[in-house]
């Protein structure tokens, strides 16, 4: 018996790889049938629960539905003496409120302050060899013909002042090295010019090294793309009674960011909540972003906070300052695919990839001055209270016009849980 509830076993194993053979060449309909019948979904109820899309579909593989997140706007942001609104797109809530909060505080002066010096991408060749020296002195003689030989594969980007600027090579371990190729893309995002560069590259040193070509690949870490951000708060603005004790504790708060990791951890991902959102918003890869930044707050061998806060008693000013990699894009990627990015341009009115950069770090900083606060006053929990509660009573089962009415009931009790948010929707309905 044992043996065929196996063999029965193993066969619908083979019966299930095979419906999912050339899975991406089904229609639609008929990928949505086969995922309802392997997961033992009513069609009716899968079909009522996707929304297609044509674009998607043609988008990314497999595509069985669109999965919407919501998008908002962060107010008070004020860069480089312009004022910004900014879109950002995310799920949790407070992330939004925080940011306009601290874009708030940070716009009682002169707001923030960015610096962009360069916009470059950087990738690599990398070759197994045990003889640095000799891969240097072979690179170095023919640096302008490697140059010349990345600009011809991708000849457009020098109508814009762009194209490949400068070689590196680094010895990675005693087998391998690495030849790191630095590009300006222009307003790209400049994935595809970069690996195009790269690999014609790697073609003209294979008439060196053949087969010792592993690969040649953009990376992620934009240590060639650095913006700076700095902000400026009066300690008045803060509390009019104890901001000079608040600023304190703030700095306190950034400085253990700096010597613990599991700080730090959380300290950079409350950045992240603001950057990450804004990425998103406009059209970029957040993924690499993320690695990027999270590669950058290590670098120097433990991770740390990627904000520093100090105090400046003589002007009783908190003053804030950032630096991270941030290699984002204003055209190319998706923003020829979505019209919401095109959008999201007009709204923000930014109009480059390093006024993009500067405006995504500022959220970032703004957002961890916010955060900071909260944490050395009131508590993180007490600012997040309010958005929690109106998600519990959504998930509760109420309708829109009655979610204030839930949420001020749930908070007056002390530990509200989803049965009190429809115990009390329940007596809303009834008419009591």
């Amino acid at each position: 018996m044992l043996l065929l509830a196996y063999i029965k076993y193993v066969m619908g194993c083979v019966w299930r790889m095979q419906e999912f053979r050339h899975f991406y060449m089904k229609s639609y309909n008929d990928r949505l049938d086969l995922i309802s019948k392997f997961s033992n979904i009513d069609i009716t109820y899968a079909q009522d629960n996707v929304d297609f899309s044509e674009l998607n579909n043609n988008l990314i593989e497999n595509y069985l539905t669109d999965y919407s997140l919501p998008e908002g706007i962060c107010v008070n942001l004020k860069i480089d003496g312009k004022q910004y609104v900014v879109p950002m797109v995310t799920e949790e809530p407070s992330v939004i409120a925080a940011a306009s909060n601290g874009a708030n505080l940070l716009s009682s002066g002169d707001g923030i302050e960015s610096i962009v010096p360069n916009r470059m991408l950087t990738g690599q060749i990398i070759i197994k060899t045990d003889n640095y020296n000799l891969l240097y002195g072979y690179v170095n003689n023919h640096v302008v013909d490697i140059i010349k030989i990345a600009n011809a594969a991708h000849p457009s980007i020098i109508k814009y002042g762009g194209g490949a600027k400068k070689l590196n090579i680094r010895r990675l371990d005693d087998n391998y090295c690495s030849i790191d190729l630095s590009v300006d893309v222009g307003e790209a995002m400049g994935a595809n010019i970069m690996n195009t560069m790269l690999e014609a590259v790697a073609s003209f040193l294979r008439n060196r090294y053949g087969d010792d070509i592993l690969m040649s690949i953009l990376s992620n870490y934009a240590t060639d793309s650095l913006v700076t951000v700095n902000g400026v708060v009066s300690f008045n603005y803060l509390s009019k009674t104890n901001g000079a004790a608040i600023a304190e504790k703030i700095v306190e708060a950034s400085h253990i960011a700096q010597i613990d990791q599991y700080r730090a951890t959380t300290h950079n991902k409350g950045i992240m909540n603001g950057i990450d959102a804004v990425t998103i918003a406009m059209g970029n890869d957040w993924r690499a972003v993320e690695s990027s930044v999270h590669a950058y707050a290590a670098k120097d061998g433990q991770y740390r906070g990627l904000s520093r806060w100090m105090v400046d008693n003589e002007r009783k000013k908190l003053i804030g300052t950032m630096t991270l990699p941030l290699a984002l894009g204003y055209v190319g990627g998706v923003t020829k695919v979505f019209s919401k990015v095109k959008l999201n341009h007009k709204i923000s009115q930014i109009t480059s990839a390093k006024e993009l950069m500067s405006v995504t770090a500022s959220v970032g900083l703004a957002q961890n001055l916010a955060a900071l606060k909260a944490l050395v006053t009131e508590g993180i929990q007490k600012g997040h209270m309010h958005l929690q509660l109106k998600s519990l009573a959504m998930t509760a089962g109420a309708k829109a016009n009655q979610v204030s009415m839930v949420v001020n009931k749930l908070r007056k009790m002390q530990h509200p849980n989803i049965n009190d948010a429809k115990h009390i929707i329940q007596k809303i309905n009834e008419g009591e």
